[in-house]
């Protein structure tokens, strides 16, 4: 059985990409109705489910049970060294491709929840509370919060490994082998796919960076390149292990997310960010039910809120094995304010700066942004913004280092975590952690040989394989508080 999970984790993502280079067009053709039949049949329950996943954290660490801390021991990290691992985990994953390109669209086509004018400061305004709505509370809770703590409590109570088929095992008991193995395998599969297209829209963006800044042509050889480095600074991060490659990278990538944050706030529309932070967060707290519900346009949701729903949701598990993999010590109000309200404060803030000079200046000079956005893409919108600015010429640079190093932080992680699910262990074999950072890297090669049709392939893909992971996540809701409620009953005996 040893081959078996192996086999049933990348088999599907071998077949995509096998069948992009072989039959782009066909493929990308059948991937697109297994998408729209995803989002018909699972885009409503999905809205439902994360609103209760939001507000079951909330409860739960509110509660008496929110004391418990998840394993004993003192935590392996500081809270901020903590919290920072966790930002730069999941917030590589895409927020820092869409922070310049999803409130443009948004601003160029309001979304139909808001009746606006196109073009406005109230568009504007809209356009942020909407990214906000993607990117917060609901987005983070649903990747860490639960999950971890059913996983936590199946390991130090139970003596399960931390795999995502031990999110079932409180309500079925142990799983037989083979199932579980299935089980361990969707999940693995979806954070793949859901890794691997950022890690693709690096390389894209990277590329056209290189043809902007040095004239170096804007093509799958220079994409390939950026793509090596990037994998090769991941799989020595994740061979190097959680205390020191990935933590370290974390620490670094905060500080200069920082750094640079304010920066743009200085150099950039200093008054109009501020401006329209608090109208925008202000305009995405009041509109949170409006825009959770909202079905009256289901095609415009497919490829929004139900897209963003299945790529979190597909990351779920193996977040949560992730997070509770370094949590170690933590309680689980700790994990839930970590996860759940720091993480999104800091996603905000991070779309608040970069994506409102964005707004700003095309505001200022409409196509500014949006022009360049439609043309290249969503690489080309943050290089638009910040060549806007002053001291472009090392803004560029130190942002395009930023974000590389951002991606690594995903890649490591999910390497790492993909290797303890296969593994059985908490430090897994560096060999198997390295097999899959250069397998993620290897794939996304295979489908930027496609060009955009692979990648749009895979973005699409993603959400065909948050179906099966939502039959996994689902119970989380039960066995996430009953797992914290053992914890809890556990340590107050002892």
């Amino acid at each position: 059985m040893r081959g078996l999970p192996f086999a049933l984790s990348s088999a599907p993502l071998v077949l995509l990409a096998v069948a992009c280079l072989i039959a782009p067009d066909a493929t990308g053709s059948l991937v697109k109705s297994g998408f729209d039949l995803s989002a018909a049949w699972f885009g409503g329950p999905w809205q439902v489910l994360f609103v209760a996943y939001g507000l079951g954290a909330v409860a739960l660490a509110a509660s008496p049970w929110g004391k418990a801390r998840l394993g004993l021991g003192p935590p392996e990290y500081t809270f901020a060294g903590w919290v920072a691992v966790l930002v730069c985990t999941l917030l590589a994953g895409g927020g820092v491709f869409w922070v310049c390109a999803e409130p443009m669209f948004h601003f160029t086509t309001p979304p139909p929840a808001f009746d606006v004018a196109t073009g406005t400061r109230e568009a504007a305004t809209v356009a942020l509370a909407q990214a906000h709505f993607h990117w917060g509370f609901f987005a983070w809770a649903m990747v860490g919060t639960l999950g971890a703590v059913s996983l936590a409590a199946s390991h130090w109570l139970d003596g399960l490994a931390f795999r995502p088929r031990a999110l079932l095992a409180p309500l079925t008991g142990e799983l037989p082998e083979t199932v579980g193995h299935l089980a361990d395998a969707v999940a693995i599969v979806a954070v793949i796919a859901g890794t691997v297209g950022p890690i693709g829209f690096l390389a894209l963006q990277l590329s056209n960076a290189a043809e902007g800044l040095l004239g170096i042509p804007d093509g799958y050889a220079t994409q390939i390149v950026v793509l090596l480095a990037l994998v090769a600074l991941y799989t020595a991060s994740a061979a190097s292990g959680l205390q020191r490659g990935i933590a370290w990278l974390s620490r670094a990538n905060v500080i200069g997310a920082i750094g640079l944050g304010l920066v743009v706030l200085v150099l950039g529309p200093t008054g109009f960010i501020l401006s329209i932070g608090l109208d925008s967060f202000g305009t995405y707290l009041a509109s949170i039910p409006s825009m959770a519900f909202f079905r009256a346009d289901t095609g415009w949701l497919s490829w929004w809120t139900v897209f963003f729903w299945g790529w979190f949701l597909g990351f779920a598990p193996m977040m949560s094995v992730f997070v509770a993999r370094i949590s170690r010590g933590r309680t689980v109000r700790e994990l839930v304010l970590a996860v759940a309200v720091a993480a999104p404060l800091v996603t905000h803030m991070w779309f608040i700066v970069v994506g409102g000079t964005s707004l700003f200046l095309e505001l200022d000079q409409p196509g500014v942004i949006s022009g360049p956005l439609s043309d290249e893409g969503m690489a080309a919108a943050m290089l638009a913004t910040l060549s806007q600015l002053p001291g472009q010429a090392l803004l560029i640079p130190l942002f395009v280092l930023l974000v590389f190093c951002f991606l690594a932080t995903t890649g490591d992680s999910v390497a790492f975590a993909v290797s303890v699910v296969l593994s059985g262990a908490d430090d897994p074999p560096v060999g198997l952690r390295i097999f899959w950072a250069v397998a993620m890297g290897v794939l996304a090669a295979a489908l930027l040989g496609v060009g955009q049709q692979g990648i749009d392939a895979l973005q699409q893909f993603i959400v065909i394989t948050a179906v099966p992971v939502t039959f996994l996540v689902v119970p989380t809701l039960v066995t996430g508080p009953m797992g914290a409620r053992r914890l809890y009953q556990q340590q107050q005996e002892s």
